[in-house]
């Protein structure tokens, strides 16, 4: 297993590096990257400056390597969007929400879908499996802004039963809380205040609920088509025949085997969870990397938009990682090879 995670930590390389040289060239071949940076009143000498403390005047691999020498270092430059603060001090703001708002998502779709799709398979055609298949249609094709403005619309304008965005309400500004973490659900525990625990959980309600739609469409199709393969085989008979409650049956034998496909497909969901939090964020008013990004591509600050690009892709590397752990510990003909 450690040689297994070595070989893996190691693939993480080229697949940054070959990330950041895409989108790095994509920025400089559509946009002038120093734009942002660049106003009327300025005279030629300060552009001119700019261009040079950028290396625009130099070829596009010698920009590269300047940038990627900054990166390493830290420097990822100056958010534009965000006064002028550093990237990393920018990510560092942002980023907790995401990444917040992303893990109870998931959390939500892996407990549903798993749910969903066991019971689908163990219920085929009965009612409960038709209606689970029309959900999961349905998850998979509505668009994940659509729905967004959907569910705004009812428990929010229509119902008042949540709140429209923020992630947190304004009387718990006012009144100020220590931020150990920037992790609200965490902060508010570490605080000793249940009502703002309660609050945070409010806010997160829509927006997690929206993200994990679609994901637990995926999850759940998967997991029915999984389990009905497996229910089918021979040792799954055997099991039954030898009395074994039909629960222990499920729960022990049929289950794990079928998560052992679902889990990569978990992986490859949770990324598009952080896509979609980019269009998510922005309707609920979300301050995550979602509208960071939005509003760095509205104003061409390419700084920002690498520094977003890198982040989500170290992060989705990660979380594929960790479900190749998983894939291995629930197959251990994986640690084998």
């Amino acid at each position: 297993m450690r040689t297994y995670i070595i070989r893996r930590l190691l693939l993480l390389i080229p697949v940054l590096l070959g990330v950041s040289i895409l989108v790095f060239t994509l920025t400089r071949v559509t946009g002038n990257p120093a734009a942002a940076y660049i106003t009327e009143k300025m005279s030629p000498d300060a552009v001119e400056a700019i261009k040079e403390s950028m290396h625009l005047n130099d070829p596009v691999f010698v920009q590269y390597w300047y940038w990627l020498v900054n990166m390493v270092q830290g420097n990822w430059g100056i958010s534009k969007v965000n006064a002028n603060q550093p990237v990393t001090k920018s990510i560092a703001e942002f980023f907790p929400a995401t990444f917040e708002l992303t893990m109870v998502s998931m959390v939500i779709a892996i407990m549903a879908g798993i749910a969903l799709g066991t019971i689908s398979a163990v219920r085929r055609d009965k009612p409960i499996d038709h209606a689970t298949r029309i959900m999961a249609l349905s998850g998979v094709s509505l668009p994940v802004f659509v729905l967004a403005i959907i569910l705004q619309f009812i428990f929010y304008f229509h119902l008042q039963w949540f709140p429209s965005g923020g992630r947190i309400s304004n009387q718990y500004i006012l009144e100020g809380f220590t931020e150990y973490t920037n992790f609200y659900l965490i902060d508010s525990l570490l605080n000793g205040k249940l009502d703002l625990f309660a609050d945070v959980v409010w806010h997160l309600a829509l927006p997690a609920i929206t993200l994990a739609f679609g994901t637990i469409a995926i999850i759940t199709r998967m997991m029915r088509s999984s389990m009905l393969e497996v229910l089918g085989q021979d040792y799954i008979k055997t099991a039954r025949s030898k009395g074994l409650p039909d629960r222990v049956v499920i729960k022990k034998h049929a289950r794990r085997n079928a998560l052992i496909p679902t889990t990569t497909i978990i992986g490859l969901a949770f990324g598009g969870l952080l896509a979609g939090a980019v269009l998510t964020e922005s309707i609920f008013y979300w301050p995550g990397l979602g509208r960071w990004s939005v509003s760095a591509l509205l104003l061409n600050d390419w700084n920002s938009i690498l520094g977003f690009t890198i982040i989500i892709a170290i992060v989705y590397v990660l979380a594929n990682l960790i479900v190749d752990l998983l894939y291995a510990y629930l197959d251990p003909r994986v640690r084998l090879e």
